[in-house]
């Protein structure tokens, strides 16, 4: 069996992708079905903000699980607190729903475009190494390239997948 990649091409270790199947099991047990909320993050000059995590590789935009009781946009908003110290200026739009087939059979994110300001800088800590706003003409070299294919989306420069890949 080869070693599961990431959506930027990159092979993960072993304890990661057992730690990653691992959870998903869990999810299995404990939910019907998985979802996601992602968020294309855009302060005032117009750069996007991205987080590098410690146990996947690349720049990804930020978001994470709705948890059970929680709304979309509870979730989203945790999560850009979490995540960046961002709040969002204006209601956050839904720009589609996709299914994350690689990473189960029941996974669907919602990416939403967000105006947001940030409270304070993110400091590195256990789940988070980096992250920060970037001019879309300066992203980092390692941005995966699901996150590249829906920032092409956001500008009108791709039509929108169905598939988080």
């Amino acid at each position: 069996m080869k070693p599961a990649k990431d959506d930027s091409g990159s092979r993960l270790g072993w304890p990661k992708r057992f730690l990653v199947r691992l959870l998903h099991i869990y999810f299995a047990f404990s939910r019907g079905m998985t979802l996601g909320v992602r968020a294309a993050c855009f302060d005032a000059e117009g750069r996007v903000f991205l987080v590098r995590h410690t146990y996947v590789p690349g720049w990804h935009l930020p978001g994470g699980g709705v948890e059970r009781g929680e709304t979309a946009l509870d979730a989203l908003t945790k999560e850009l607190r979490e995540e960046g110290n961002l709040v969002m200026t204006a209601a956050p739009l839904l720009f589609q729903v996709y299914f994350n087939h690689a990473i189960s059979g029941r996974d669907h994110v919602l990416l939403y475009r967000v105006p947001v300001q940030q409270t304070a800088i993110r400091p590195p800590d256990r789940e988070i190494a980096e992250a920060g706003f970037f001019s879309l003409s300066d992203l980092p070299a390692d941005t995966t390239a699901a996150t590249r294919q829906r920032l092409a989306e956001l500008a009108g420069l791709a039509t929108p997948a169905g598939y988080w890949s």
